[in-house]
């Protein structure tokens, strides 16, 4: 038997020019999903001002990210990713969830710390800001942690246990990407890039294993080709709008 084709149509968020890519997380993450599972599929960036009707008449009063798989319409970004994950299975597609249960949430409210930091309108000297700041480093810890620490099959049974091992992982499951990355890496780009730009706020120096990764992330196709230009994260929050392209 012939192998069956897929029909995947992924909207995403478009960006200030309304036909460029988005800042937006959740379209990015949908958006590597299918890129790592190596499938033929179309992008449609969707301007949420002005959604055209034939994409209104099929995903009623939903905002971007949606998908259309096979004709079935999901907007629902985790039972998106369950759907994918559930269809495009192996032998032909990558499996893309973790192999350790951790990795699924490391990090989970990170994102969250953020946008509360972004949100404060008042005096940058105000302890309330300090306070803020605290909890994103604290979260951000955590992160750094996981990723210095050894998984499981990295531990090397035979190695001096005076010396405390450090993780050389590229990834937060192992050396190849998961689900965990595609949620993670577009939220940590949108801090750095953010964060440098309109808040003051640089993710520390001290984070090591945040700054390995992003770095490793940088150096991946699937995470640059589908992230938007650093203009649009800064116009996201508040900056200048870029030039047109």
């Amino acid at each position: 038997l012939s192998e069956r084709k897929h029909i995947i149509n992924l909207f995403i968020k478009a960006g200030s020019d309304r036909e460029c890519v988005g800042c937006c997380p959740f379209s990015q993450r949908l958006f590597m999903i299918l890129w790592l599972k190596g499938v033929v599929f179309q992008v449609t960036t969707v301007d949420k001002a002005t959604v055209p009707k034939n994409i209104s008449d099929i995903s009623p009063g939903c905002n971007p990210p949606f998908l259309i798989f096979n004709g079935e319409v999901l907007n629902d970004i985790q039972k998106c990713e369950d759907f994918i994950e559930a269809e495009l299975y192996p032998p032909r597609y990558p499996k893309l969830s973790c192999k350790h249960p951790n990795s699924n949430n490391i990090g989970s409210d990170i994102f969250a710390k953020f946008s509360a930091l972004a949100k404060f309108k008042g005096n940058p000297n105000d302890p309330k800001r300090q306070g803020m700041v605290n909890k994103l480093n604290n979260e951000l810890s955590k992160l750094n942690n996981y990723l210095n620490e050894p998984l499981d099959d990295e531990i090397d049974e035979g190695s001096d246990e005076s010396e405390p091992q450090k993780s050389t992982r590229k990834f937060v499951d192992g050396n190849t990407m998961t689900m965990a990355d595609c949620n993670l890496m577009p939220k940590l780009n949108m801090i750095r890039v953010a964060g440098r730009e309109m808040l003051n706020y640089e993710i520390p120096c001290k984070f090591d294993g945040i700054h390995r990764y992003l770095n490793t992330a940088d150096a991946t196709d699937e995470f640059t080709q589908t992230c938007p230009d650093d203009g649009e994260i800064v116009w996201t929050y508040g900056g200048r709008k870029p030039r047109p392209k």
